[in-house]
């Protein structure tokens, strides 16, 4: 069995934002050498997620707009316990974990083996700070 790993490093400007990911994970795939196989592609950050889902402006938004009804910024202490510590991202953490951490891809032919309308995603809730994410392939 063979097997590639790589971080890809976010620098997002923003305190939240998504960014595809896509071609950058289908690039490793390609340099891995794997035919069949897995692809890991997981946040390295309690504040960020990967998922798969359409590339499409109006889905982001309509996510955006979901995660903050579900869990508002708020870096008062007063809505989340987690804000007492000193930290302002309670919400951050509570949006990653509806989002999730990871996607795992299978690689088939040597490329990734999605449906045709899946895309895979960075999903950053705390950004303006460096973060990685982790890119483990294997296989044969």
């Amino acid at each position: 069995m063979k097997s590639l790993t790589r971080e890809l490093w976010m620098d997002i400007p923003k305190r939240r934002m998504i960014v595809s990911i896509h071609e950058q994970v289908a690039d490793l795939v390609a340099e891995s050498g794997i035919q069949e196989g897995l692809a890991l592609v997981n946040a390295m950050h309690i504040t960020a997620s990967v998922f798969i889902n359409d590339n499409e402006s109006g889905l982001h938004h309509d996510y955006d707009k979901w995660l903050e009804e579900l869990a508002p910024f708020d870096p008062s202490p007063e809505r989340y316990h987690h804000n007492r510590t000193g930290e302002d991202n309670a919400d951050a953490h509570h949006k990653r974990q509806i989002m999730g951490r990871e996607v795992v891809v299978a690689v088939t032919a040597g490329k990734l083996h999605l449906g045709p309308w899946e895309h895979i995603f960075y999903y950053e809730f705390d950004g303006q700070r460096r973060k990685r994410i982790l890119v483990k392939i294997i296989g044969e």
